[in-house]
């Protein structure tokens, strides 16, 4: 009974952020547009590549997709805390008799379902735009690297969602740097041997690095879970790593907020 409880105060949680997504439709429909615009622009830079263009065209595009999924992840986590303060009602969330876990589970698994909503639409678009063939593409192989790397990425952005209760300011804008670090070292539009030496350690931490590699491989070779096997393993422990650490750092940056009176809209 209790579990049932807490799983319906979850999913209060995704219907109200659906409700805010309602509330400001014309915004979202401005970012939706961007997004189909940027996945069409680097799309195009693989057309101007000649021969091997189509397969050009189809690793970045699959780039595009992968990362806006990922990053729509990472950042509604973390823009939800800003979302709160925008509207006022941080201060009643935090104090409602609902465990932490309830509230930042509804929000992820929010941010899950918008993620994929986001990236169907946009690749409705792109297909009707090129000619993009996924015959032999391991879509299951796919989708479960999906599932697996978004366990990863909601840990990030668990950690994200303190910079909004540090600053009310800025906090929300500052973790698009750290979404801008992840995005320039983990080889979306291109492979990390063409980063500097010294960056590409950091590659190899990062997440969206194996995310992107297993997706690819499955979309564009046909790879099925057991050729992924090592990537999967890999996101999986870093999922299962990231998450509690996340909920750590968001609790300590709760308290300190709320000790340091930084929960009011104003700041």
């Amino acid at each position: 009974m209790r579990m049932l409880s807490e799983l319906r105060a979850s999913y209060a949680f995704v219907e109200r952020n659906f409700n805010l997504i309602r509330r400001y439709i014309n915004w979202e429909i401005v970012f939706i547009f961007y997004t189909i615009i940027n996945t069409l622009t680097i799309g195009l830079i693989g057309i101007q590549a000649g021969e091997n263009g189509g397969e050009l065209v189809l690793y970045l595009v699959v780039g595009a997709l992968l990362w806006g999924f990922l990053s729509v992840l990472f950042a509604e986590v973390g823009d939800s805390i800003g979302w709160e303060r925008w509207e006022g009602t941080i201060e009643y969330t935090f104090m409602a008799p609902v465990h932490r876990l309830t509230h930042l589970g509804g929000v992820c698994l929010f941010a899950i379902i918008y993620g994929t909503l986001r990236t169907i639409i946009v690749l409705a678009a792109v297909t009707f735009f090129f000619d993009i063939s996924l015959q032999g593409a391991n879509l299951p192989a796919a989708l479960g690297v999906l599932v697996i790397s978004s366990l990863a990425f909601i840990g990030l952005g668990l950690m994200a969602a303190v910079l909004p209760l540090m600053s009310p300011e800025k906090g929300s804008q500052a973790t698009y740097i750290i979404q801008g670090f992840i995005l320039l070292i983990s080889g979306v539009y291109y492979e990390i041997e063409a980063l500097p030496v010294w960056l590409q350690p950091l590659s190899r931490i990062s997440p969206a690095t194996y995310t992107l590699r297993a997706a690819r491989a499955a979309l564009l070779e046909g790879a099925g879970f057991s050729e992924l096997a090592p990537s999967l393993v890999m996101l999986a422990i870093t999922g299962a790593a990231l998450i509690p650490i996340g909920l750590f750092v968001f609790s300590l940056g709760e308290r300190y907020a709320m000790r340091a009176g930084k929960l009011k809209r104003s700041g």
